[in-house]
C-alpha cells in the first residue's frame, strides 16, 4: 500500500461524512458512532454488547458500508472451528501441492458475531489476528491487510449458549460499548425510514482505505503533554487500590487509554490532548479492563462506577506545557 499524507481539516471532514451516513441508519447513537470511529483511528478493536435487537450488527455494516474497505462475516456458534476463522490450507491432487484458502479474518473490517457463542478454542483464534495483525496456518504467517479493525458482537451472559470471554481476550479490545434502546421519537423515526426502503443499500463510501491508514499514522502524532501522562498513570493507580477491585488498570490499559484520547482529540479537529478527552474514553476503554472482587460482581454498573470513583479521586490537571497546543506535531 502506498502511504499518502492526510491533511487534518480534510481528515475530520472525511470522518463528519462516515459519521452522518452512519446515523442515517442507526438513529440516535451519535455518541457510540464516535466511539467506534475513535477506536478505528487508534488502531484498535471494539467489542459490542447488548441484548439482541439493539443494532449492534447494523452499526457494523453501516460503518463498513461507508469506507471503501473489504468486510468479512463470522457468525459464531458452537460448532465454529479456528480454521473457519483463520482459513485452511488445499490440497490440490492434480499439482501435488497446498494452497491456502484464506478465512473472513483477512478483510479490512471483520464483524464477529455473537463472539461469545463460540467456543474458548475457537475464540483463541482470533488473539494473534488482533494483536498482531497477522495469522499462523500451518506453520505460515500471513499478514493481515491494512487497515485491520474487527468488531465484535455479543449477547449479555444471562442468554443461552454464551460463553465468558477470557480477560487476555478482552483486554485486546480497545473498547466495550452498549447500543441501548432507542428514545421512543427516534424508534418512530426508524420505523418510518426503514418502512419503504433498506436504508443500507443506500449507503455508498466515503472513505478510502489508504486514508483510513494515513489517519491512523498522524494520530500517533498527537501531542500528549507530560501533565496528562501523569493524570492517566494516577487514575490508573487509584484503580488498583480500590476496595471493590481485586485487579486494576494494567499498563497496557493506560496505554490502550492514552492512544483513545488521542484518537478522540484527532476526531475534534485538536492535535493535542486535554483532559476531557482522557475522562471520555475512560468508561470504555477502562471498564473491561479491571476484574472485580466476587462480592461486587453482581452489579452491571460496578466496572463503571469504579472508573468514575478512580477519576474524581485524582485533580484534573488544569495547567498543561505550551508546546503541543495548536500545531501538528
Amino acid at each position: 500500500m502506498s502511504y499518502i499524507r492526510m491533511e487534518h481539516e480534510h481528515a475530520v471532514e472525511l470522518l463528519n461524512r462516515v459519521m452522518k451516513r452512519v446515523e442515517s441508519v442507526i438513529i440516535g447513537k451519535k455518541q457510540e458512532i464516535r466511539y467506534v470511529l475513535t477506536a478505528m483511528l487508534s488502531g484498535g478493536h471494539v467489542l459490542l454488547e447488548d441484548v439482541p435487537g439493539t443494532g449492534k450488527t447494523m452499526l457494523v455494516r453501516a460503518v463498513a458500508s461507508a469506507l471503501d474497505c473489504s468486510m468479512g462475516r463470522i457468525q459464531f456458534t458452537s460448532d465454529v472451528m479456528p480454521a473457519d476463522v483463520t482459513g485452511t490450507s488445499m490440497y490440490h491432487p492434480h499439482t501435488g501441492e497446498f494452497t491456502f484458502r484464506p478465512g473472513p479474518v483477512m478483510s479490512n473490517i471483520v464483524l464477529a458475531d455473537e463472539i461469545n457463542r463460540a467456543s474458548p478454542r475457537t475464540q483463541s483464534a482470533l488473539l494473534e489476528a488482533m494483536e498482531e495483525r497477522r495469522i499462523t496456518v500451518d506453520g505460515t504467517t500471513y499478514a493481515l491487510p491494512r487497515p485491520f479493525f474487527l468488531l465484535a458482537t455479543q449477547n449479555p451472559l444471562q442468554f443461552e449458549g454464551t460463553y465468558r470471554l477470557p480477560e487476555a481476550q478482552l483486554d485486546r479490545f480497545i473498547m466495550k460499548i452498549g447500543l441501548g434502546y432507542p428514545d421512543p421519537e427516534q424508534e418512530v423515526e426508524l420505523l418510518t425510514r426503514m418502512q419503504s426502503r433498506e436504508l443500507l443499500d443506500e449507503l455508498r463510501p466515503v472513505m478510502l482505505a489508504e486514508e483510513v491508514v494515513a489517519m491512523q499514522r498522524e494520530v500517533k502524532h498527537v501531542h500528549v503533554d507530560p501533565v496528562v501522562k501523569q493524570y492517566l498513570v494516577a487514575v490508573a493507580v487509584a484503580s488498583r487500590s480500590h476496595p471493590a477491585v481485586r485487579l486494576g488498570i494494567s499498563p497496557r490499559g493506560t496505554l490502550a487509554w492514552m492512544a483513545a484520547a488521542q484518537s478522540f482529540a484527532y476526531l475534534q479537529g485538536r492535535s493535542y490532548v486535554i483532559p476531557d478527552d482522557v475522562k471520555e474514553m475512560a468508561v470504555p476503554v477502562l471498564s473491561h479492563r479491571i476484574q472485580l472482587k466476587a462480592q461486587n460482581r453482581a452489579e452491571i454498573w460496578a466496572q463503571a462506577q469504579v472508573i468514575q470513583e478512580a477519576l474524581s479521586s485524582v485533580p484534573v490537571p488544569v495547567q498543561m506545557a505550551a508546546q503541543g497546543r495548536g500545531r501538528r506535531q
